[in-house]
């Protein structure tokens, strides 16, 4: 699969405009915050837009083209979610080398020799530790925890 594959799962999740007064990130479009995209006209993003946004800021920055093809939706997926950082720190753990958050040759190297189905479940558990630990767990919680079973369910297509 491929970006263009992966990027439909994320907007199935992600929808449309929300000015949720309880999401830290603040108004979104697209999955797209205005925390972290400052200068945008967030509720003027289009669809194409925010496509950009993720293939620039999102995929290549976890290299995706590079990771495995089971493991690569499930990074992109949780960089969106949690911020770059925070993914490579996971795919770091769930590959067993110092999650210093640089994605470098060892983390590349570590990442394609590991299992994928134990790359997946090991990422996700880091995935789901971290939500529960968030002060807003109460608020958006059943949310997330409802993507990350649905991309266990996509993890089980992508390595069968």
């Amino acid at each position: 699969m491929s970006f263009d594959a992966y990027i439909e799962r994320v907007l199935a999740h992600e929808g449309g405009y929300v000015n949720h007064r309880d999401d830290p990130g603040g108004e979104t479009q697209w999955g797209i915050a205005k925390r972290s995209y400052p200068h945008l006209n967030i509720r003027a993003l289009t669809r194409r837009d925010a496509i950009d946004i993720y293939r620039r800021d999102f995929w290549a920055r976890v290299r995706g083209d590079q990771l495995p093809s089971e493991f690569a939706f499930q990074a992109l997926d949780a960089a969106i979610n949690h911020g770059i950082g925070n993914a490579v720190r996971w795919m770091q753990r769930a590959a067993g080398v110092a999650d210093d958050g640089v994605f470098g040759p060892v983390t590349l190297a570590a990442v394609r020799a590991a299992d994928p189905a134990d790359l997946v479940l090991r990422f996700n558990a880091e995935r789901l530790e971290f939500y529960a630990k968030l002060r807003t767990f109460d608020t958006f919680g059943r949310g997330w925890v409802n993507r990350v079973a649905g991309n266990l369910r996509h993890a089980a297509r992508d390595n069968g």
